[in-house]
């Protein structure tokens, strides 16, 4: 590939993969993020960006990481996209298709990175009482435990595309966020939290989770 087009690479966060996709997959995994994302031509198009069709890229672009190299570029439509869209959708398609990430310059293993755990949203914010069947008051009204697992109480910033089915019955947003060490019990309790609750499980990229597996990375 020449430089120019390797170049054209790095202008938008990348999912560097190493197979190239199937269309109709990387829609239905792009759905999980926005429900309204659809094909225009070869690309695809969801809130605010464009995910541009799949070309095969230089291994250099993933710093030799990589053998072979499909780059799923993810770009701008308009200003720039709201809450780091485009760049928490390269990195979890880079997840979900044993891909790496390439932003900036800057190639990473979504994988590797345990920063945060899933959220559960919420369309009001539960009182202390709706949590105790599943969750336990720990030092503050914002922060519970059920063992091992700390969950916090955080006004949701934004309206992540992925819940925008709750948006006609939300009076405030809430995330209960999850921390832990072991993604499947983590994704277990957000899925019972979300069933008590009427709301829905998102991963650390907003990606729509809808069983506990989704949270675990790829074999």
């Amino acid at each position: 590939m020449g430089w120019m087009a390797k170049r054209r690479l790095r202008t938008g966060p990348t999912a560097a993969l190493p197979a190239k996709p199937d269309p109709d997959e990387l829609l239905r995994i792009i759905r999980l993020a926005d429900p309204s994302a659809h094909k225009d031509g070869d690309d695809i198009v969801a809130t605010d960006v464009r995910v541009c069709a799949p070309v095969e890229a230089d291994p250099e672009l993933t710093g030799g990481e990589l053998e072979k190299v499909w780059a799923v570029r993810v770009t701008a439509e308009g200003p720039l996209p709201l809450d780091y869209f485009d760049r928490f959708l390269a990195e979890g398609l880079a997840f979900r298709l044993k891909g790496l990430s390439v932003c900036r310059g800057e190639v990473s293993d979504p994988a590797d990175e345990a920063e945060s755990g899933p959220a559960v949203i919420l369309p009001v914010r539960p009182t202390a009482e709706e949590l105790a069947p599943l969750l336990e008051e720990h030092e503050d009204d914002f922060t519970f435990v059920s063992g091992d697992i700390k969950a916090v109480l955080v006004p949701q910033k934004g309206q992540p595309p992925a819940v925008q089915e709750l948006l006609p019955f939300a009076t405030e947003l809430t995330a209960i966020e999850l921390r832990g060490d072991e993604p499947a019990k983590l994704g277990a309790l957000a899925l019972e939290l979300s069933e008590a609750l009427n709301g829905l499980v998102v991963d650390r990229w907003r990606f729509r989770v809808d069983a506990a597996e989704d949270l675990v990375p790829p074999a």
